[in-house]
């Protein structure tokens, strides 16, 4: 039984509807670590998404999987694993949907490799913060 608490005011959307409302990021005095927020509009399907951190220099430093979130509102800890001594960096997320089109009968014998989902990316945000140094 699925229980989501969620407020009626707020209309459920349908996949290709599904927006980010709010991306922001915030390291922690470590410098280590990022507290992210990600709110999306209320949604009808379950997205799935993708976080990336990237360097001055354009270089990926980390990343972060959504699958299939059960709430519009997250907050998440991304790990920087070697931090450089301070700088500037920028947060992406890409909100998607992943379908699987299996097909419906099965084959005899060996079977082959299941299908790539097909994406479709509903939503993208950016947003740039700073690691004192």
């Amino acid at each position: 039984m699925d229980i989501f608490f969620q407020d009626p005011n707020e209309i459920p959307l349908p996949p290709e509807e599904v927006r980010i409302l709010n991306l922001s990021a915030q390291p922690y005095p470590d410098g280590r670590r990022v507290h992210v927020e990600l709110q999306l509009t209320p949604f009808l399907k379950r997205p799935s998404g993708e976080i990336i951190v990237t360097n001055a220099q354009g270089e990926e430093v980390a990343e972060l999987s959504i699958i299939e979130s059960i709430n519009p509102r997250l907050e998440l800890t991304v790990h920087l694993p070697n931090p450089e001594p301070g700088g500037r960096y920028t947060l992406s997320a890409e909100i998607f949907y992943a379908e699987l089109d299996l097909p419906e009968d099965e084959l005899e014998g060996e079977r082959p490799p299941p299908p790539e989902p097909q994406i479709t990316v509903v939503d993208r945000g950016r947003v740039a913060f700073n690691i004192p140094g």
